[in-house]
């Protein structure tokens, strides 16, 4: 993109120079991308208190985790040996009423919007649409279990 442009979103705005974002290239970006991104989720008003009330995230335990689950799927790091599945089906058991469509919606607006801000590149394309197949993916199969107050 000429310096002379700016993208804004999906809008590129004349006349505005800045410089190039990075590319998502290694852990590390995966691991400052994830930070970014929870600060935002846990403090959203519509899912904030899925991460903090229901699942009382331990981000620095976390953030590994998650980065490395990233890292797998993105640089192929073959670091991530978890089940995320698991603990998501969980977490709509055990809050009120379940995850619902605008909870994974949200996360998706919000993942994108990190993405956006901090990277540029077919990397950080395949970031978001993955995000998109995973809560679809998730959204989909919690869809097939009870939902309760565990």
């Amino acid at each position: 993109m000429p310096s002379a442009c700016r993208r804004a979103g999906s809008v590129i705005i004349p006349g505005i120079a800045t410089e190039a974002l990075p590319e998502i290239e290694t852990y590390a970006d995966c691991e400052r991308l994830v930070r970014a991104f929870y600060e935002k989720a846990m403090a959203d008003e519509l899912i904030g208190w899925i991460f903090v009330d229901i699942a009382e995230l331990d981000l620095e335990e976390h953030i590994p985790v998650i980065a490395s689950f990233w890292a797998t799927n993105l640089l192929g790091a073959m670091s991530y040996k978890g089940g995320a599945f698991g603990v998501h089906g969980r977490l709509h058991q055990k809050a009120p009423g379940g995850l619902k469509k605008e909870h994974f919606e949200r996360w998706l607006v919000l993942w994108c919007q990190t993405v956006d801000e901090m990277f540029d590149g077919p990397v950080a394309a395949a970031a978001k649409v993955h995000g998109l197949r995973v809560a679809n993916a998730f959204y989909g199969r919690l869809q097939m279990q009870p939902v309760g107050d565990l």
